[in-house]
Formats: C-alpha cells, sequence, structure tokens
C-alpha cells in the first residue's frame, strides 16, 4: 500500500470515516477524528506552591480529545493523532499517534503496530 498525494507525513492524508487496518491486517475500526501535531500545543509551567490543581486538571480545562492521563496527552497533541471508534464497542476507541501510520489510501489507514500497541481512551 503506497502513501497517495507524495506526502511524507501520512496523518494528512487520514479523514474520518476511513478503515483503520493494524499491522497484522486486523481491523481496528474507524477513524473518529484526527488531530494534526503542534510542537506548541502544551506547555506547562511548573506550579507554585500555593497551586493545588495538578497536570491532569490543567490538560482537561483546555481540551476535550484525547481522553487519556495527561503526559500521554501532552505527547499526542505534540505529535499528533488519530482517534480511533473500535470496531466492536465493548473493546473501546484507541488513539493512534502519527508516527505508528505506515500507509493511507483512499479507503485505509494501515498501521505499523498490532492494535494491543495503541492508547486506550480512559
Amino acid at each position: 500500500m503506497k502513501q497517495e498525494r507524495g506526502s511524507q507525513e501520512p496523518i494528512v492524508q487520514v479523514s474520518p470515516g476511513m478503515r483503520v487496518v493494524d499491522a497484522a491486517g486486523a481491523i481496528v475500526g474507524i477513524v473518529d477524528m484526527v488531530q494534526l501535531g503542534d510542537p506548541n500545543a502544551v506547555i506547562v509551567q511548573a506550579p507554585t506552591p500555593d497551586t493545588e490543581v495538578g497536570l491532569d486538571e490543567l490538560m482537561t480545562a483546555g481540551a476535550e480529545e484525547p481522553e487519556v492521563p495527561a503526559d500521554t496527552a501532552a505527547r499526542l497533541l505534540r505529535e499528533g493523532f488519530v482517534k480511533v471508534e473500535a470496531r466492536r464497542p465493548l473493546d473501546g476507541d484507541v488513539y493512534v499517534e502519527a508516527d505508528q501510520i505506515h500507509a493511507v489510501n483512499a479507503e485505509e489507514v494501515r498501521l505499523s503496530v498490532l492494535t494491543a500497541d495503541l492508547v486506550p481512551e480512559d
């Protein structure tokens, strides 16, 4: 499977509704949303002694996605991610990191990792 449109970053070719397949060929689910990376997305300042707000609260105050622990959310926001609606509802949704995308064509996103290696939604 080849990347289309000559892009060096496959994530820019991903759009909602595309099927996602892991490295073994198993269907992971359908793309729910795509978030391109932003190196400046999360800048956390050290808390002052009188501050009782934790990193998790800082992360959730400004964004609804991704729904993962704060340190993982910061990484996903910086690098970019794809949220995948699970194939089976009981499996739960997962997040694909931009660098886990191997190839994209008109209908499918092929990953370089197995489903078990993806970040689950909290």
